[in-house]
């Protein structure tokens, strides 16, 4: 008989059977974060070719990971709950069992049954909808397609001749101004990488726990309301999630010691969208931004951590430990080192949408990455055969080669930041409003994130720089996060409160870890961080909570 094994974690199986027979089954022993195989012995013998129908009758714990239940006050509207799923890197395998990897490439059909006030959207081609006939209070939804579901009280906006804006009717205005270039974004990518295989391009406003920038579910992106600046100068995620749509779900990483192939990939389209539509400049000034990210991040690990490494080794390691943006920012380096070495953007984007249709619906690994570069480049051989390929991949810390990024739109931001850090407080007089008069959303990101990568600022220049900027009163959640940031690391004790408010208000790990790192490392606030924290800690998303809590040494099974 045949043996089918699949993932599970925190699962009740009730009964399985295969073509109608009853199959037996057998949990595994739990293994950490992978949770439990689900062995199912077929009650027949295989033959090459046979299709069986395998069905398992199971049910959640309410501790799914993949799964963020929120009552009524937990959302916009307060009125009705939300559902929403979240299943990178290894969490699918806690709403259904599954082979969880990303390896494994499946379509689906689902049925989804909600109260008729509520809506369902799931991240595939809607196929209509149809009263429940067991229950006349509910609805079935139908879909088709990929996997992420959502199950809310929302509305949609057109926003373009394949897309649609979805979100609590809080949020749907705001949303459909704030993501009003998602046609011109989609139509550019397709110029650099070909066709747009998906169909629909929908987006999806989440609550503000959601623990992420954006998602790439294919057909709907799952994205945080933190975007919505109010200037629409935060859109560059969703370039992001778009162009995802091409490296990630066409072609996908085999393994997640692999991310790098779907992330470093999508950074460098991004920002070739974002060059296409803003100019080169602006592609050189977000590549010099992510180098500091990179910096930073690096400074976090240590830079002897293996976890740095553009591949590291995963074995035994939960994926979600080590997220972060290396494979993101070094993973671009990498890929700006090799277009200039190999005849610029231009020469570099021909290679990549080769890549992408060559390997289009597969799942790859670095090495067939690099065979296919060393045969796209065949007569660059020499070239090619230069690169420190161990230095770039297999060795933790910053890139062995620093790129030389244009400065054209940072040498405000720098000088500033200079102004600022060599200022004495006699000179404090001289700041004044008219300093970031002409900076733009994305050059106020950089001035303070430069101020972060140095020695903290003393409390009098931040608390200076307040008068004169008033940051305090900024809400573009990039800018806000960075100088509150600033104030905690200056140990100005009125931040505090803003900082922990922040933390808390939303969830996306990018702030929220951070915040809360940096107040728990303001000794005289430590404890105020973690009973923060244990407050919160039911209202986070699995996710969030499980990192902050390692974050802030809190025991996740004992809550101490």
């Amino acid at each position: 008989a045949g043996l089918l094994t699949l993932d599970t974690k925190d699962l009740k199986i009730f009964k399985v059977s295969a073509n109608g027979q009853a199959a037996k089954f057998e949990l595994g022993a739990q293994q950490g974060y992978k949770g439990s195989p689900l062995e199912i012995t077929l009650p027949f013998e295989l033959s090459r070719g046979q299709n069986v129908i395998v069905e398992v009758e199971y049910e959640t714990s309410p501790s799914a990971s993949a799964l963020q239940w929120l009552s009524p006050a937990q959302t916009a509207g307060k009125k009705h709950p939300y559902l929403f799923s979240q299943c990178q890197a290894t969490h699918c395998r806690t709403m259904l069992p599954c082979q969880d990897m990303p390896s494994v490439k499946h379509t689906y059909y689902a049925k989804v049954s909600v109260p008729k006030e509520l809506i369902a959207v799931m991240s595939a081609v809607r196929d209509g909808q149809e009263p429940d006939p067991s229950d006349s209070s509910r609805v079935i939804y139908r879909f088709r397609q990929m996997f992420s579901e959502i199950v809310c009280y929302v509305l949609c906006r057109e926003i373009g001749p394949r897309s649609r804006v979805w979100s609590e009717k809080e949020y749907v205005d705001q949303a459909a101004f704030e993501f009003s270039e998602t046609e011109t974004m989609l139509k550019t990518a397709e110029s650099l990488s070909g066709p747009y295989v998906w169909g629909q391009y929908d987006l999806l406003v989440l609550p503000p726990s959601f623990p992420y920038g954006g998602m790439e579910n294919p057909c709907l992106t799952f994205a945080t309301p933190t975007l919505l600046a109010g200037d629409r100068s935060l859109s560059n995620v969703i370039a992001h999630e778009i162009s995802h749509s091409w490296t990630g779900n066409l072609v996908t990483n085999k393994t997640w010691e692999h991310f790098w192939l779907n992330e470093g990939h999508t950074v460098y389209l991004e920002r070739m969208i974002g060059r296409a539509l803003e100019g080169e400049q602006f592609r050189q000034f977000k590549a010099r931004g992510g180098w500091k990210e990179l910096q930073e991040a690096v400074h976090q690990f240590g830079e002897n951590n293996v976890l740095t490494n553009l591949v590291p080794s995963l074995k035994d390691v939960d994926p979600d430990d080590c997220f972060s943006c290396v494979p993101y920012e070094k993973g671009f380096a990498l890929l700006y080192y090799l277009e200039e070495l190999l005849g610029g953007p231009e020469v570099f984007m021909g290679f990549v949408k080769s890549y992408t249709q060559l390997f289009a619906y597969r799942s790859v690994t670095t090495k067939e990455w690099k065979d296919y570069l060393f045969t796209y480049f065949k007569d660059k051989l020499d070239i090619l055969n230069k690169v420190d390929w161990n230095g770039w991949m297999y060795t933790p810390g910053m890139p062995p080669v620093k790129p030389q990024y244009d400065t054209t739109l940072a040498d405000a931001c720098i000088a500033l930041a200079q102004r600022w850090q060599n200022a004495k407080d006699a000179d404090l007089s001289g700041f004044s409003e008219a300093d970031i008069k002409q900076l733009s959303s994305h050059q106020l990101i950089e001035f303070l994130a430069l101020l972060l990568l140095e020695d903290p600022l003393p409390q009098s220049h931040v608390k200076r720089m307040q008068e004169v900027y008033n940051f305090n009163s900024v809400k573009n959640s990039e800018i806000r996060c960075r100088w509150l940031r600033l104030c905690v690391k200056a140990k100005w004790e009125e931040a505090v409160p803003l900082a922990l408010k922040m933390a808390t208000e939303q969830g996306r790990l990018k702030f929220t870890r951070p915040l809360f790192r940096d107040v728990y490392n303001f000794d005289k606030f430590r404890d105020v961080a973690v009973k923060l924290f244990k407050e919160h800690r039911d209202a986070m998303h699995p996710v969030t909570a499980t990192l902050v809590s390692k974050d802030l040494k809190v025991d996740q099974r004992t809550g101490f």
